[in-house]
């Protein structure tokens, strides 16, 4: 197969992929009457379950030095220095929730990531290969809020990929994939192993026709799934396919070109997975300018067996999260008009376990003790509508806190049925 049909008939399985609403003639479903603070809102699964005892307390130095007032970053063996900063720190753009919690369930990755995008604690064994049963924000906001706004309003972009994209709806009755989020894996079709796949195509030997199965494999699992009837799952109207094909083939055409092998301009070796699903979902909300935007990092869990690189993972998020801020503000339509909102699915365990790696320094798991329910929450916003430069640091605020949380931006959360909101609107963040 020639590189340039591999590359655009890969492009066009992927733009059907995404998802967009039905929309009735009369062009609404329900509207809001909440009164909206924000736009915009982007909310971050900060790295792969982090420990307060690295980040908010800076056992190892100041580690988020873009996030967080305090002492220089540290510098750790393995990876060259990112620059400094020359701007405000994040948290005094907003409210910051040092000693928030993940109080219920098992402290999984994919526990954490279906409360956080449910607004429920799950308090049973999860199945991994099994949607949420309750509906999710993206349903929520999609729903109760102006359905007559395409999909394209509504992204869940991931990095690493197992269960993550049954996330972007559940199987509540009434809820479901018509009110679904695009969703989309950067690291897997454009970057490392997606990228080494389609971007040199060529005559394929027996480990050439592997890779592709893979890829094929990839594409079926999750943007080919098979519905129940009345079910059609996400499907793109028309226009917005056309969209997104143009998107996801300009896409291909800048990865190919080398456009993404150091879009950051960090030098070779520092751009990780996170930062590019960072990057990607950046380039996301310039195209689309979504109202509601969840994206995650995960290479953060390197903890369990390297503590050293769980570090640098931290640094590396912490610039990739500021990048993002950064580029939200440069962003017309966005600018002023978008809230950021981060934290971690999970903590990690006070006592570590024995693997210890390079410079001597023991690995953490994250097995449900206190530590690892510990997380923060970080609020960032325009002045007049979120509190600058505060900071709470007694125990406040909870993972379930954050969908009603969202609700509340977008105007929507008194429209939401009695039942689907388990936490609070964390209301001490805003004016």
């Amino acid at each position: 197969m020639k590189r340039r049909s591999f590359i655009k008939k890969a492009a066009a399985a992927t733009a059907g992929a995404f998802a967009a609403p039905y929309i009735l003639p009369s062009g609404r479903l329900f509207a809001a009457t909440g009164q909206r603070i924000a736009d915009h809102v982007v909310f971050c699964l900060f790295a792969g379950g982090v420990r307060n005892f690295e980040s908010m307390h800076k056992a190892e130095g100041n580690l988020m030095p873009y996030t967080l007032n305090g002492n220089e970053s540290v510098t750790l063996s393995g990876m060259s220095p990112l620059p400094s900063p020359s701007g405000p720190r994040l948290q005094t753009m907003g409210t910051l929730f040092k000693e928030a919690r993940f109080s219920l369930g098992p402290t999984g990755h994919f526990s954490g990531h279906s409360t956080a995008i449910t607004g429920k604690y799950n308090l049973a064994d999860i199945n991994i290969k099994q949607r949420p049963s309750t509906p999710t924000v993206f349903e929520l906001y999609r729903k109760h809020n102006s359905p007559s706004m395409s999909a394209l309003n509504a992204w869940w972009v991931s990095n690493a990929l197992g269960p993550y994209p049954a996330l972007n709806f559940s199987t509540y009755p009434g809820y479901g994939a018509e009110y679904g989020a695009n969703y989309i894996q950067p690291a897997s079709i454009i970057s490392t192993a997606g990228y080494d796949v389609l971007g040199h195509p060529k005559n394929f030997s027996q480990s050439d026709i592997d890779k592709v199965k893979d890829l094929r494999e990839f594409f079926d699992n999750n943007f080919a799934s098979q519905y129940s009837p009345g079910d059609a799952g996400i499907v793109n109207t028309e226009q917005d396919a056309v969209q997104l094909e143009e998107f996801i083939n300009t896409s291909f055409a800048e990865a190919t070109g080398g456009q993404y092998n150091d879009p950051w301009g960090l030098g070779g070796g520092v751009m990780n997975n996170d930062m590019y699903n960072i990057f990607f979902a950046i380039k996301v909300l310039q195209r689309f300018k979504p109202e509601l935007m969840v994206v995650n990092m995960q290479d953060i869990d390197v903890c369990h067996t390297n503590f050293t690189q769980y570090c640098n993972n931290i640094r590396r998020a912490d610039y990739a999260l500021y990048k993002l801020w950064e580029s939200i503000q440069s962003t017309p339509g966005m600018q002023d008009n978008t809230i950021l909102i981060v934290a971690p699915e999970h903590g990690r365990n006070l006592e570590p376990n024995t693997l210890v790696d390079q410079n001597g320094r023991y690995a953490l798991d994250h097995t449900s003790d206190a530590t690892s329910r510990e997380i923060f929450t970080l609020v960032v916003g325009p002045s007049g509508k979120v509190n600058q430069n505060q900071v709470i640091s007694s125990v406040m605020g909870e993972s379930v806190d954050i969908v009603p949380t969202i609700a509340n931006i977008l105007g929507f959360h008194s429209d939401v049925p009695g039942g689907f909101f388990e936490g609070s609107h964390l209301q001490a963040a805003f004016v």
